[in-house]
């Protein structure tokens, strides 16, 4: 093993983990673990919280094919200190963030570059989603090709791009062709994945975007990273549009919440050949089929987080200045508190874990 400093042989670290479900996370002594064969070891310096952690705490047993205890934590950056033998040494000390699909790499979608649909993660999606996350001091990582270097982007900037980053580059790239020449994209949301979304659309396309959130912060947010326009209804966002360009729908609707109202609406507000994305979590439903009352042409889609190249493409928007998270950064022992905001809805852009030990040695 290749480590930056010696460490005892029975250290300890902090960790938030999910003991029984249905509960909170509780805050618990755990041993650090050791990298072995091609493992890497991870100082956690910064972690996102996310409605996803929310959802993996509320569900009853036999919803997720999870072992508790379990460390949540998904949005993970931070510093390599140690590897495993078999691991490239030359990582410890490098800064990044951690791409939490732990996939196989060996079956015919990691062969092809879709890692985020590797057939073998079994449900067990990866970090703090199945195996242990970054709510730790501490996290191991499977293998290093989960670890993303980064230059001159803050770990509170970096951690949320391992999911909302992310998420939404995909759900963008996977439609940038209709995204080109005069055409126009509604954005639904505009929480920590959708204010993102705003900026990538910005970065890589020149499609007319409009933002769509009931809260008027976050149409104010939309409106400062870039949005053309900002309305707090789908009709409103439309019309002022059609008002500004004579578009009279949008070719690609990007929901970020994923509701039946909102999923109804984003299909209502399609284009001929327009794409409804859902990416949002809300456990919504639509009803789609020909012959339906949906415009000619229609596709709908369900996008699943991202594969390690665009997360290489997302680190690359940030450290060329193009792709900024808002953050609020909360003290790991405030943890609890921060998730009980996110659950009331009353967070705008993401929020950020820093742990208090960053820089210290494990216990």
């Amino acid at each position: 093993m290749t480590q930056t400093a010696p460490r005892a042989d029975l250290a300890t670290m902090s960790a938030y983990r999910l003991a029984r479900w249905g509960r909170p996370v509780e805050l618990v002594d755990v041993p650090v673990p050791v990298p072995r064969g091609a493992e890497v070891l991870v100082e956690v310096q910064a972690v996102g919280l996310c409605h996803s952690d929310l959802f993996v705490m509320s569900c009853e047993e036999g919803v997720l094919p999870y072992d508790l205890p379990l460390t949540l934590g998904h949005e993970v950056a931070g510093r390599v200190v140690a590897v495993g033998e078999e691991a490239d040494a030359t990582l410890v000390g490098r800064d990044g963030v951690v791409h939490g699909v732990w996939s196989c790499g060996e079956c015919h979608n990691c062969r092809r570059g879709q890692d985020n649909h590797c057939v073998a993660l079994g449900g067990r999606v990866g970090c703090g989603l199945g195996r242990d996350g970054g709510l730790a001091e501490y996290v191991l990582v499977p293998d290093a090709r989960h670890f993303v270097t980064a230059t001159g982007v803050p770990p509170t900037a970096l951690a949320p791009l391992a999911d909302a980053g992310l998420t939404a580059y995909h759900a963008i790239r996977q439609h940038r062709d209709a995204l080109l020449g005069e055409c126009a994209v509604l954005v639904i949301g505009v929480g920590g994945l959708g204010h993102l979304a705003v900026q990538i659309l910005r970065a890589t396309t020149a499609a007319r975007i409009v933002a769509v959130d009931p809260r008027p912060e976050a149409c104010a947010l939309a409106e400062r990273l870039g949005a053309h326009h900002t309305a707090m209804s789908v009709d409103d966002g439309l019309a002022r549009l059609a008002t500004a360009t004579g578009l009279t729908g949008a070719d690609v609707v990007l929901d970020f919440v994923g509701s039946a109202e909102t999923m109804r609406l984003g299909a209502e507000a399609l284009a001929p050949g327009g794409r409804l994305v859902v990416v949002g979590g809300a456990r919504g439903t639509l009803t789609v089929g020909k012959g339906l009352d949906l415009p000619l042409g229609w596709q709908v889609s369900a996008p699943f987080w991202g594969a390690r190249a665009d997360l290489l493409a997302v680190v690359d928007l940030a450290e060329r200045g193009l792709l900024d998270p808002v953050v609020e950064v909360v003290s790991y022992r405030d943890v609890p508190a921060a998730y009980a905001r996110l659950h009331d809805g009353g967070v705008t852009g993401r929020i950020v874990v820093v742990p208090d030990t960053v820089g210290e040695l494990p216990r």
